[in-house]
């Protein structure tokens, strides 16, 4: 996909304000924001319009035209939904937004759709699949797998060779030793040390980290 010197954001929120700080730093300009929050619709997020909601066709239309299109949301199913809207309405993905201080080994292979904020490092031959969120200060290391939507908090460690599947959550400081897998929509809670295997949709706490009960 060609890249456009603008992009419209959908999402006003904190994960939308940080995309266009990280956007206008790069050198583009946001066209504005697109949020189902109807109350916000007109307001301005540092000089940046409200537009209007996700689904206006006034704005989707300049997508893929004039514009490039960035999802600022933290929620899964929005995000997948957004995507799959954009597939299929326009035609086209949604692009990066990279933090000018992150570190990405020439080696490493990212998909598109990605939040990457600052100080966060992606290591050699590690790699990243599209729509994911990667906090300030984490770190992927060498060969590591992040696969789609994927969210991992800030300053959590992926150590090498780790594999994190589809749409799982690791929290905050969160620390996965090298080589294990953590499962499709599983989640690592904030400060954890993962040195087991974690199952499709389960949620694990502590150090070392354990299942919780249901």
């Amino acid at each position: 996909m060609e890249k456009k010197d603008a992009v419209i954001i959908f999402g006003a929120s904190s994960l939308g304000k940080a995309a266009l700080e990280i956007f206008e730093s790069n050198g583009m300009v946001a066209y504005g924001f697109l949020d189902d929050t109807k109350a916000l619709h007109g307001t301005e997020i540092n000089n940046v319009t409200v537009l209007g909601s996700t689904d206006d066709d006034t704005y989707l239309k300049l997508i893929g035209a004039s514009c490039d299109a960035f999802i600022a949301s933290d929620e899964p199913k929005l995000r997948e939904g957004l995507t799959k809207m954009l597939h299929e309405r326009r035609q086209t993905q949604a692009v990066n937004a990279i933090h000018s201080t992150a570190s990405i080994a020439h080696s490493a292979s990212i998909g598109h759709g990605n939040f990457i904020n600052g100080a966060a490092v992606i290591s050699s031959n590690a790699e990243v699949g599209s729509h994911c969120l990667i906090h300030t200060g984490a770190i992927i290391d060498f060969e590591a797998v992040v696969e789609d939507f994927v969210q991992i908090g800030a300053g959590a460690i992926i150590n090498a060779g780790a594999k994190i599947e589809k749409g799982a959550f690791i929290g905050t400081g969160a620390v996965i030793i090298g080589g294990i897998t953590i499962g499709k929509n599983a989640r690592v809670g904030a400060g954890s040390v993962v040195i087991a295997p974690v199952k499709d949709k389960e949620t694990v706490f502590g150090n070392p980290a354990q299942a919780m009960k249901a």
